[in-house]
């Protein structure tokens, strides 16, 4: 596929009112000056702006800088800087503001680190866990860790309320899209998540649009079912820049919902399927279904 091909108009569906009221602005202000950084923003997620003017976020943690370069991501990639010890906190304290009751936390892929960045995500839970009232609820959208499994054992055991790990497309299309990835790696963590903690609810997302069939999508989500995946999500790729890849296909909204049939008659029974569908978009409605 050749990212120099002259990009797809967006149909109708993909049309999107943009609200910027107070709320929404008091959001932004909130995380420019508490030093934090969310997903939305680095990633320049379609939602942004219904979801600042409801006064959530996605927080990345580690840094803006990913050592990964997937040729569909927004988030810069470079050297990143050293761990902020002071983070975990901060995040926590900008949760209390927002009054989140439900706080999805992500962050880049840190490949750089030992731990892949593990023991700073088991801090921002447990500060999160302690600065929050009324037994607020923490979703984490973690990397691979490359497979560790010792790595992988420090987010789980800091209890943590959903672990998602997104598997984001078809294995024959990694090599275009995730070259640095590994598709089973990536089910294995999903399943050992479950080895850790059979009670933990494991989460996992798609994005469609790249080239994939009908048919690799439906293996793709058996794999996710039989590897311990309990909520999925199906959105739409869409291309951040000219120097990202091109969307070969719009799903319509009747594709998503025959999308979603497809995830339920597999054995699904949370799943959000659709255009603006993102793996933390509305994350509180799935975890309460």
């Amino acid at each position: 596929m050749s990212i120099e091909k002259k990009r797809k108009g967006k149909p109708w569906w993909l049309k999107k009112s943009l609200p910027q009221g107070g709320e929404y602005q008091r959001v932004r202000n909130l995380l420019s000056t508490s030093g934090l950084k969310t997903v939305c923003q680095e990633a320049n997620c379609p939602n942004m702006f219904e979801c600042f003017s409801k006064d959530t976020a996605t927080f990345m943690i580690l840094g803006s800088d990913c050592t990964r370069n997937c040729r569909f991501c927004n988030v810069s990639w470079g050297a990143p800087l050293p761990v902020d010890p002071e983070e975990p906190m901060r995040v926590a304290k900008a949760a209390l503001d927002l009054k989140l009751t439900y706080v999805v936390v992500t962050s880049v892929t840190r490949d750089d680190l030992e731990d892949g960045g593990a023991t700073h995500f088991a801090n921002t839970i447990h500060a999160i866990k302690s600065v929050l009232p009324d037994d607020p609820k923490v979703e984490v959208l973690i990397p691979d860790f490359q497979g560790n499994m010792a790595a992988l054992k420090i987010v789980v055991c800091a209890n943590p309320d959903v672990v998602n790990h997104n598997i984001e497309t078809v294995p024959s299309l990694y090599p275009m899209a995730r070259p640095e990835a590994n598709y089973q790696q990536s089910l294995d963590l999903l399943q050992n998540v479950k080895a850790i903690d059979p009670a933990m609810p494991v989460k996992s997302g798609i994005m469609v649009g790249l080239g994939e069939t009908t048919a690799a999508l439906e293996q793709t989500l058996a794999d996710l079912f039989d590897h311990g995946c309990d909520i999925i999500t199906l959105g739409q790729y869409l291309q951040p820049t000219r120097a990202h890849l091109n969307v070969q296909k719009y799903y319509s909204p009747d594709e998503f919902q025959q999308l979603e049939h497809i995830a339920r008659q597999i054995g699904f029974k949370r799943i959000a399927a659709g255009p603006f569908v993102r793996s933390s978009y509305q994350a509180q409605d799935l975890f309460d279904i």
